[in-house]
């Protein structure tokens, strides 16, 4: 067997990380690519990011994705789907997708500021705590996705535009996708809550594009809202349409919601992660074929 062979078990990827860290390095280089201009512009990224926010709900299990061998087994389930392109995660995920070879032929977004921990005092101030561009580059990855929330009440958020901002250059500079989840968010009750009512989206838009240097390579991970013919119009940048938590939502509508984004010309597929990979039904290759579908 190769020294750099794929390991095929999760008690191997541990394996790998004791005796051999340096694997991780060389399948990087020698993984088999398929970059974004392979595409026919439109894309289907599943999304497994939130655990390095303290983020482990997802529907009406508050410790869905605490259990790393099932998050990393639904995420091998939905790779696997045709029509799939790629993936969007922290080091972490990524790493032992890639050791355990599921990451070949694959699109792949690098999460970069994770230190906006769910429910903290600081949260709206969204350190970049995960991967940066350079590590992106050596790891021969497509780009970085970066969380910009936008409180107006909180001094903090400027740290983060400014931040965000220089996550956005440095990306260019390595000509690399910068993709933005902008929110316009408040906090009630203690906890931050993003504002999805047309108008905020909107906002949130031109705030997020005029970040950076340079727009070359910035795109956008949106929510699907009410009236997004109008939101849309925001913006020229690609833009990709985000999942969001499965808590109590109509699968049909959710869907509904996703057709209706996805009719508009700048928006360029989907980025969904908890919808898809813990679906109410637990049907994760049901669920994410569908939604390969509205998108081909």
């Amino acid at each position: 067997m190769s020294t750099d062979a794929f390991a095929t078990s999760y008690d191997e990827v541990t394996e790998v990380r004791v005796h051999d860290p340096g694997r991780i390095a060389r399948l990087a280089a020698a993984r088999s690519r398929r970059t974004v201009a392979d595409t026919d512009g439109n894309m289907l990224i599943v999304a497994a990011d939130h655990p390095a926010r303290g983020a482990l709900s997802a529907g009406t299990r508050a410790d869905a994705m605490a259990s790393r061998t099932e998050l990393l087994d639904r995420m091998r389930e939905a790779l696997s789907v045709p029509g799939v392109d790629g993936v969007l995660g922290t080091a972490d995920i990524l790493e032992d997708l890639l050791l355990l070879g599921a990451l070949e032929d694959k699109i792949v977004f690098a999460s970069m500021n994770r230190g906006g921990l769910q429910g903290g005092s600081w949260e709206i101030e969204d350190r970049f705590t995960a991967y940066d561009a350079p590590a992106i580059a050596a790891s021969g990855f497509d780009g970085g996705k970066m969380l910009t929330r936008i409180d107006v009440d909180d001094d903090r958020t400027s740290l983060t535009l400014e931040w965000s901002a220089d996550a956005i250059t440095d990306l260019a500079r390595h000509e690399l996708i910068a993709m933005i989840e902008p929110f316009i968010s408040t906090r009630k009750g203690g906890k931050v809550v993003n504002d999805l009512s047309p108008e905020a989206v909107i906002r949130s838009i031109h705030i997020a594009q005029g970040l950076g240097a340079t727009s070359a390579y910035t795109w956008l991970k949106l929510p699907a809202v009410a009236d997004m013919e109008r939101v849309m119009d925001a913006t020229t940048l690609p833009s990709l349409i985000l999942g969001g938590d499965p808590v109590g939502a109509d699968p049909d509508a959710v869907r509904a919601t996703w057709r209706a984004a996805l009719a508009r010309p700048n928006v360029r597929g989907l980025v969904v992660g908890r919808t898809l990979l813990y679906p109410a039904d637990d049907d994760v290759t049901g669920a994410v074929r569908t939604a390969a579908e509205m998108i081909r």
